[in-house]
């Protein structure tokens, strides 16, 4: 099973959950329908890493605050990078499919170390560059939908189990990548930098 790390302690998620089309920019960027309820999806166990892949030219990169669950509350956050293959995520909404062979596949879940959250949630930003440069940018203010308001849904159908991870949606800015790329992910409350994370492409 994957393991998570937070506090130096190692953590085993049942499962991650994820919020899609959560930023407006995000969505038109896309061409997407705008949704009527949450966008839920899961990534199950194997798909977490602590390594960014290369897998195909298609392969888009997702920047996302990630909230780690404990008796049904935010326990500590990470910067993720969501993956997804997006030719193979076209041909599936295409045909009404579902989404897990491009979006829950092996390593698709990269996360970086998770450190608590002790600070006012409502003052969370995130930044990814991308070879020194900013690529996306992201808040609690932008967000769709609140992570008060995600776990409350969640939990209308789908138990989180202490441990869970959920990825809470990524702004505008997606993109592919290649190999060798420097990935560099930031996360601030407010003005505080709480956590720093970076990735080589391999």
């Amino acid at each position: 099973m994957k393991k998570i790390i937070f506090q130096k302690e190692e953590i085993i998620p049942s499962k991650i959950v994820c919020i899609g089309r959560n930023y407006v920019d995000h969505i038109k960027e896309l061409d997407n329908e705008m949704p009527k309820d949450m966008v839920i999806f899961n990534k199950p166990n194997s798909a977490i890493s602590n390594k960014l892949e290369y897998f195909s030219e298609d392969t888009r990169y997702e920047g996302e605050i990630c909230l780690l669950i404990k008796d049904n509350k935010i326990d500590a956050i990470a910067f993720g990078l969501d993956l997804t293959k997006a030719n193979e995520q076209n041909y599936l909404k295409s045909k009404s499919l579902p989404w897990e062979r491009s979006k829950s596949f092996n390593g698709s879940a990269v996360l970086s170390e998770f450190v608590k959250l002790e600070d006012d949630i409502s003052k969370i930003r995130l930044e990814l560059f991308i070879n020194d440069t900013l690529a996306q940018y992201g808040s609690y203010d932008l967000m769709m939908y609140k992570p008060t308001q995600m776990i409350e849904e969640i939990n209308s159908f789908m138990t989180l189990e202490d441990g869970d991870v959920i990825m809470t949606g990524t702004p505008k800015g997606v993109g592919t990548y290649n190999l060798n790329d420097k990935f560099e992910g930031k996360i601030y409350i407010d003005e505080k930098l709480v956590l720093e994370a970076s990735w080589i492409v391999t």
